[in-house]
């Protein structure tokens, strides 16, 4: 039974979800032909994280693109995203050592970007290691309604996922933001998850940036890639809110939105 807050969040229409696949190729189309971004990182460690049911291969064009950028990004290594191996709880420490250790190896704190599910994943390990993670961005990610208001669950129980561990509790705890900058980026015209859903409320050093695009083409839309490139060049310790044509905007008041 989908909790109080869930119901408070609709799904997008079915029309809407029809029209992801043609929107995707378009988004692909436009990418290839798009000013890249001009700026330069300073080469600290990305980890990025799919969304369900994707692997590396639908996040190479934002990998390719922030590696022109200068940052060492790392594939999660996990193939495909099928969901979590058993509990969250349970499969989570795997993935957060890795972190860890990618930050000893490289004496690097770690950014972590996540695109849908792999969005929860990215904030939860920040959660458990924030003394690891140098930031968090999240593309298209519901942490504020995972059970409700989207279509992803009925995409999860069509790969064989099990959906009974997303409890009431559960929903709070991936409500709650992670003690380091988080920026989440959504879509009002998203035919996969609910908009409202991805909005962060509240706190210091976050904010959610809106752009015009489909679910599935997040990780290779123009916007999107010079707005995850800009967000991880900030220096570490001086991280600031999305500029975006000389406006200022304020990070800590919700539901704000700064378009593209």
């Amino acid at each position: 039974m989908p909790s109080s807050q869930a119901l408070a969040f609709q799904a997008p229409s079915l029309a809407l979800l029809a029209t992801e696949p043609l929107r995707y190729l378009l988004e692909i189309c436009s990418a290839q032909v798009s000013t890249p971004s001009t700026v330069q990182g300073d080469g600290h460690p990305v980890v990025l994280y799919p969304g369900l049911g994707a692997g590396s291969l639908t996040t190479s064009q934002l990998r390719g693109h922030l590696r022109g950028c200068n940052f060492d990004v790392r594939d999660w290594e996990l193939g495909v995203n099928m969901g979590p191996d058993g509990h969250l709880d349970d499969w989570l420490p795997s993935l957060v050592e890795r972190v860890r250790a990618l930050h000893g190896q490289e004496g690097r704190k770690v950014s972590l970007v996540g695109w849908s599910l792999g969005g929860i994943y990215a904030r939860e390990i920040a959660k458990l290691c924030p003394d690891s993670v140098r930031q968090v961005i999240t593309l298209a990610t519901p942490f504020s309604s995972l059970s409700g208001g989207n279509h992803a669950g009925t995409i999860l129980r069509m790969f064989g996922g099990d959906t009974s561990q997303v409890t009431p509790q559960l929903e709070r705890r991936l409500r709650e933001r992670p003690p380091v900058p988080t920026t989440s980026v959504y879509s009002e015209s998203d035919g996969v998850v609910c908009w409202r859903g991805c909005i962060q409320r509240g706190g210091p050093q976050v904010e959610n940036i809106a752009v015009h695009a489909s679910h599935i083409g997040m990780p290779a839309h123009p916007d999107v890639l010079r707005i995850v490139a800009d967000r991880l060049a900030q220096p570490e310790g001086g991280w600031k809110p999305y500029r975006r044509r000389g406006l200022r905007r304020s990070a800590s008041t919700a539901p704000s939105r700064s378009r593209t």
